[in-house]
């Protein structure tokens, strides 16, 4: 989740991305010369949200037989611009990779629009979910979090403190933790919707249970955004 800082209608997004495409050669160790595209395909302008898809062309290197080969692969970012409380914000979805990599695609996306849409890096920024909002999620319904994550730790020589299991049910032990930290990241179940998802401070929220991509995107928006602060 990332909020649109610059000022920017429905209207001013799709107007903004529609056509962009960059291209970028890139010469191969064999000689030949490619041309990389960063695009936004499948744009629509609906009456509460513009929806797209982010494409990107990169060059994967891979062994085969003791030797580098060089893949051109292509990889996509499904997106939505969705006003909420007199905010916009952006929602991208990355594939199923590492956490750290998902990231890093997703603010990749989110700076390339920033750059399309006001013309340089700034105007997107990661949406921040605070502490106390976290904390209030976990104590409205203890019995539905499956995970807390701690950090900003005061313990030396200790970066993260975890709870999971039975050490939730240890109100005490929930105390002490609160005490040396702060709570970065839960897992909880959304007894509504039937749904167990992963949030941190930093906004990037994953998905634990089955579901469409657009109940999924319809969660987010209508449950999470309203926890940025």
């Amino acid at each position: 989740m990332f909020e649109i800082k610059g000022d920017a209608s429905l209207q001013d997004i799709y107007d903004g991305l529609r056509g962009f495409r960059e291209e970028e050669p890139f010469e191969g160790s064999d000689g030949q010369t490619l041309s990389l595209v960063t695009e936004v395909l499948d744009l629509e302008l609906g009456e509460d949200r513009v929806s797209g898809v982010f494409s990107r062309d990169y060059v994967r290197t891979r062994t085969y037989r003791r030797r580098a080969v060089e893949a051109p692969t292509t990889e996509e970012a499904p997106f939505w611009a969705v006003p909420h409380g007199g905010r916009m914000f952006l929602i991208v979805v990355a594939p199923s990779v590492a956490r750290g990599v998902k990231k890093m695609l997703t603010g990749h996306v989110a700076n390339k629009l920033s750059e399309a849409l006001f013309g340089r890096v700034g105007f997107i920024v990661e949406a921040r979910i605070p502490h106390e909002t976290l904390k209030a999620l976990h104590e409205s319904n203890p019995q539905a979090t499956k995970l807390i994550w701690f950090d900003d730790v005061d313990i030396p020589a200790v970066e993260k403190l975890c709870l999971a299991g039975s050490g939730l049910a240890d109100t005490g032990l929930y105390r002490e933790y609160l005490q040396h930290g702060k709570i970065w990241y839960v897992v909880f179940e959304g007894k509504k919707r039937g749904v167990t998802v992963g949030i941190t401070r930093g906004g990037v929220v994953t998905l634990f249970s089955r579901s469409s991509l657009d109940e999924f995107v319809s969660y987010i928006t209508e449950d999470l955004l309203g926890l940025v602060e």
